[in-house]
């Protein structure tokens, strides 16, 4: 089952927004184009519950989240339903600003709730089906052993040499920042 954020979950973006407003901001947002999908938790229940109907071994869910929210925007809307102004360049005397805390490593601007374009309907609207790459077992195995050797060898560059291999729409933003790896090579 795949589906994007649930406005008011535990880690949604809601609670943290809110207490930014309450005490005053500013509202922490990551970057003005980060988009995100939202589903209420009632909307979450209903489709969690239809899809597990509707599943078979191994079948994969992607639920309708509806068009993509824009987090800066969202952010500004939580303001002023507060009884706030928004702070920017053109209202300087605001009451609330929002600071933008720039992407951390491996997150990206827009999410994306499925990798490629082989989706299917189902009998319910908003639930979809998706057929994946996947490798038979026989085939698997030595490469989760060469994963494995990887990584007991710390072989950083040899595992993510096997992940762009392997992983369909893998496409690291930089270099490898892990502090094991830029310590292997100093010795």
């Amino acid at each position: 089952m795949r589906f994007g954020n649930v406005l008011g979950s535990s880690g949604s973006v809601i609670p943290l927004f809110r207490r930014q407003i309450v005490n005053g901001g500013p509202v922490t947002v990551t970057h003005p184009e980060m988009t995100r999908y939202f589903m209420t938790i009632p909307e979450a229940a209903a489709l969690v519950i239809q899809a597990g109907a509707m599943a078979e071994s191994g079948d994969v869910f992607v639920l309708d989240m509806g068009p993509p929210v824009k987090i800066r925007e969202m952010a500004e809307q939580m303001i002023r339903l507060a009884g706030f102004s928004v702070r920017d360049e053109a209202h300087p005397d605001g009451d609330i600003g929002i600071r933008y805390t720039g992407l951390r490593d491996g997150e990206k601007l827009y999410e994306e709730l499925l990798i490629g374009d082989n989706v299917a309907g189902t009998s319910h609207p908003m639930i979809m089906k998706a057929s994946e790459e996947s490798l038979p077992f026989v085939r698997l195995q030595p490469l989760l052993q060469r994963i494995e050797a990887c990584c007991d060898s710390y072989d950083c560059n040899g595992l993510r040499e096997l992940l762009l291999q392997l992983v369909s729409g893998y496409q690291p933003q930089h270099e490898i920042r892990d502090p094991l790896h830029r310590s292997s090579r100093v010795h």
